[in-house]
């Protein structure tokens, strides 16, 4: 009896041992997001298709706008400025994985020209740094494309607008690189997306009735969400249609319904966007000669003008003699 008791108090020693580290962690350590941009990351090579579309746009259905701002022309070499603006009402609240309302996160994905990539911390003067804030928030869409840079998501409050530092290259020194005009693209969205990469749906979207039929019962869940009881037009089956938290429904009991025909309102108050830009590489020496070529047109006119007066003077002289 002693050593079954023995062997007992054992047993639930050795289980509070792993069962308590376990729980710790999963109470401390925190949970991964696998949100924007994990999710194109590890499901797109490249995150712009061929036909221009930044597949971001495959989970953000809604459309909103978003907008650029990068200089006309850049040196080699140099660091400046792409701001991206992701404009929305600060005060919307969206509906959240588990159905509440928080605030919207933000994020974007600014490709740029090849050769062309995020700056770094040392090259980025210090009122540049207090402009764009955090910087460990920017990474490369992959390690190999330096060209790509994503981040996100992030508190929609602080970065709507996003100043990206970026380092121009040098074709003096990077022989691939060439002074020409380059395109420059972006995509920026607020809020959660409305469909997972695996084709279900989230609970930011709108719920539709799976068969056309009548709304015979609607159970409120302790959870959230609902269960929607439809009996079926053709054959008289209860089709049971789950609606997860966050959606609130449009319809009652009773009531007949069509197939795809909408159960809940649309909850979704944010959206993606993209847009596009174009920077010059500009060689210096094209400037210089430039500068030169209107020093020598100012100069050319100045002499011109001089030479008129003293050709009127000469002429004058010689109508008085």
């Amino acid at each position: 009896m002693q050593n079954r008791n023995h062997n007992n108090w054992v047993k639930e020693w050795a289980t509070q041992s792993i069962l308590i580290p376990i729980i710790l962690c999963v109470i401390i350590w925190p949970s991964v997001s696998h949100a924007y941009p994990i999710y194109a990351q590890q499901g797109y090579d490249n995150p712009r298709e061929a036909t221009g579309r930044i597949v971001c746009a495959n989970c953000h259905l809604a459309k909103k706008p978003v907008d650029i701002e990068v200089p006309q022309s850049v040196l080699p070499n140099t660091v400046f400025e792409a701001i991206v603006k992701i404009p929305y009402d600060k005060q919307v609240k969206q509906v959240l994985s588990n159905g509440k309302k928080g605030g919207l996160n933000v994020g974007a994905v600014l490709i740029l020209p090849k050769r062309f990539e995020l700056a770094p911390p040392d090259r980025i003067p210090a009122e540049m740094k207090e402009k764009i804030g955090d910087l460990t928030l920017f990474q490369n869409y992959r390690p190999e494309d330096k060209n790509i840079i994503v981040i996100g998501p992030v508190p929609g409050k602080t970065y709507s607008e996003i100043v990206f530092p970026i380092l121009s290259p040098d074709p003096a020194i990077d022989k691939e690189a060439h002074f020409l005009k380059y395109p420059i693209y972006v995509g920026g969205n607020r809020g959660r997306g409305q469909i997972y990469p695996d084709g279900s749906k989230s609970n930011n979207t709108v719920y539709g009735a799976s068969t056309t039929g009548i709304i015979t019962k609607i159970l409120r869940k302790e959870k959230g969400g609902y269960e929607v009881t439809i009996k079926r037009t053709s054959d008289g089956r209860q089709i049971v249609d789950t609606i997860p938290p966050g959606p609130e429904l449009i319809i009652s009991e009773g009531e007949s319904i069509e197939v795809d025909q909408s159960l809940t309102s649309n909850p979704n108050v944010g959206g993606f966007g993209q847009g596009d830009a174009e920077i010059v590489l500009q060689d210096p020496l094209r400037i210089q000669g430039l500068l030169l070529f209107f020093v020598s047109v100012i100069l050319a006119q100045i002499f011109l003008v001089l030479k008129k007066k003293q050709f009127e003077k000469v002429q004058l002289a010689e109508m008085n003699f």
